[in-house]
């Protein structure tokens, strides 16, 4: 620990804790989150000289199983990964330790050549080849009329290897940034796949005894009902990861293989409310701070499923919370709890609509109202009487710009006077990888990358753009984390006009631009040539079909 990696003061209280638990140091320091695994695995690699190993090291089957016991390994935090008439190659969490390595040379009667490898993957791979119990093993012959048993379910869902893989699966993608975990079900086992930045990565397959085990430990956290397996479910729970708490959204549904689940990770934490990180520059930022501050009003944010529209509503917020403001919420679901803020989840069932939680506000003398989605006409007309009223109301909406927000109003049914007289702005957004600071490499634009964005090709030797190279601080993606590309469109005099006269969207969007708006492909560009993010990047999410 003495190459900077913790602070003198943490290293003192791990040391503590480390004393009243009888852990050993590291497991003490990932386990409180003071220092991520990868970290910690790297820097034993570079004090010993030894290679780190990565998930693609270990292998399929166990390596000489019939003369090493899983006890053994799991008390050495060891694999072996392969065994030659030679040597044997084998990873270890803490290979600075030669009791183990001595050991495993004794028992397999061949020197042992040692690689680190973090916690996480140790225990991955000894759950994957070593660790089902035998339940688990018994679980295999069985019909699937047994399976549906209750009891067995409850006691898979609580044995030590699921509850390991289940917790461990989840540290991992904590640490990857994952934005969701998908669980999908094969016959011959599960496969496991994050997705980060918004981009889908396989991570591992568990075999197929696993299946019923796993789901089932996942629902009973979700506190869901594990013998129903035929329809789906949606639940929450929460977990404890590396020293802070996570909240996860967790969805289920039958296939032909058992049951897929989906688990969101709403990680409190890495959530930033910070305008400037989400991707607001000097342009847009003061022009929708001026919309949500207006006495009364509709502020849209617009784009598909996933562009980060709530996020920018929370940072909103997040903005506009004081002691000096009421303000309330109804979403569906309620993804992260605001301080200060009256949160309400919809319920349909009970006839808690968007509208009619709404209505019911307005009773409770708000000054600010956030509707998670406007979806019909009920919902709109809500809106617009509670900014008739002098309320502030933001929402989103599922529309490609935010020209095509007006119209979609209009489609849904708003009388054009009420729409010009009540709607602010309309932001529309949506995601891009940004580019790893570290080790983004800048090159020149080529006559294809101008034409692609419009540019004249005569500017082609005066346009420097960034590509993605990769290194372990963004796990050799060439990316770290997401940002908005962003058009914000002002609802002044002019669109006014032609929203009255029930203009088509692209007729206001070219209004918009002749009177200063910077589109999103514009915007894109703009944080392409700044290095945020890359051309394709920023194509691959404006082009149109």
């Amino acid at each position: 620990m003495d190459g900077g990696l913790v602070a003198a003061e943490t290293l003192a209280r791990a040391s503590i804790v480390q004393e009243e638990s009888g852990e050993r140091l590291d497991a003490v320091l990932t386990r409180l989150g003071l220092v991520t695994e990868q970290a910690l695995a790297e820097a034993i690699a570079a004090a010993s000289g030894l290679r780190l190993a990565g998930p693609d090291d270990f292998p399929a089957q166990p390596v000489e199983p019939g003369r090493l016991s899983a006890r053994f390994l799991r008390e050495a935090k060891a694999v072996p990964l392969n065994c030659t008439e030679g040597q044997v190659e084998a990873a270890f969490v803490d290979p600075l330790d030669t009791y183990y390595i001595d050991a495993l040379a004794y028992a397999l009667e061949r020197p042992v050549t040692a690689l680190v490898a973090r916690t996480g993957d140790i225990e991955a791979a000894l759950d994957r080849l070593y660790g089902a119990a035998a339940e688990d093993r018994a679980a295999e012959g069985q019909d699937e009329a047994d399976e549906g048993d209750l009891e067995r379910l409850k006691d898979l869902a609580s044995d030590a290897p699921v509850v390991r893989a289940v917790n461990g699966l989840i540290s991992r993608a904590a640490e990857q940034r994952a934005s969701d975990i998908h669980v999908e079900p094969s016959e011959d086992g599960l496969l496991i796949r994050f997705r980060v930045d918004g981009v889908l990565k396989l991570q591992e397959r568990l075999p197929a005894h696993l299946k019923s085990a796993f789901v089932s430990r996942v629902k009973v956290l979700a506190n869901l009902n594990i013998a129903e397996r035929r329809l789906p479910q949606d639940g929450r729970m929460r977990l404890a990861v590396r020293g802070h708490e996570i909240d996860l959204r967790v969805a289920t549904a039958p296939t032909i293989h058992g049951e897929s689940v989906v688990l969101r990770l709403l990680d409190r934490s890495n959530l930033s409310l910070d305008f400037d990180s989400l991707g607001f520059d000097d342009l847009i930022l003061p022009q929708f701070q001026d919309a949500l501050n207006q006495p009364h009003g509709i502020v849209l944010v617009t784009g598909p499923t996933g562009s980060g529209k709530t996020t920018t509503l929370y940072a909103a917020l997040a903005s506009l919370n004081s002691t000096e403001r009421k303000i309330l919420t109804v979403e569906d679901p309620i993804e992260y709890r605001l301080a200060g803020v009256n949160q309400t989840q919809v319920n349909p069932q009970i006839g808690l609509s968007f509208a009619a939680a709404l209505r019911s506000f307005l009773r409770q003398d708000p000054d600010v109202m956030m509707v998670g989605e406007i979806r019909d006409l009920e919902t709109a007309q809500v809106a617009v009487q509670a900014a008739l009223t002098g309320h502030t109301i933001l929402s989103t909406l599922h529309t490609n710009s935010a020209a095509a927000a007006v119209t979609r109003l209009l489609d849904m049914g708003i009388e054009p006077f009420l729409l010009t007289s009540t709607l602010n702005a309309v932001l529309a957004q949506r995601l891009v990888r940004r580019l790893c600071p570290e080790c983004r490499q800048p090159h020149a634009a080529t006559a294809r990358d101008l034409l692609a964005v419009g540019a004249p090709l005569s500017e082609e030797q005066d346009v420097q753009l960034w590509r993605p190279a990769g290194c372990p601080a963004c796990g050799h993606t060439g990316f770290k984390g997401r940002l908005a590309i962003l058009e914000l469109l002002p609802v002044g005099d002019d669109t006014a006009r032609l929203a009255l006269a029930r203009a088509e969207a692209r007729e206001i969007e070219r209004d918009a631009v002749a009177h200063g708006m910077r589109t999103m492909l514009q915007d894109g560009v703009a944080k392409a040539r700044a290095g945020l993010t890359t051309i394709d990047e920023v194509l691959r999410v404006t082009r149109e079909d």
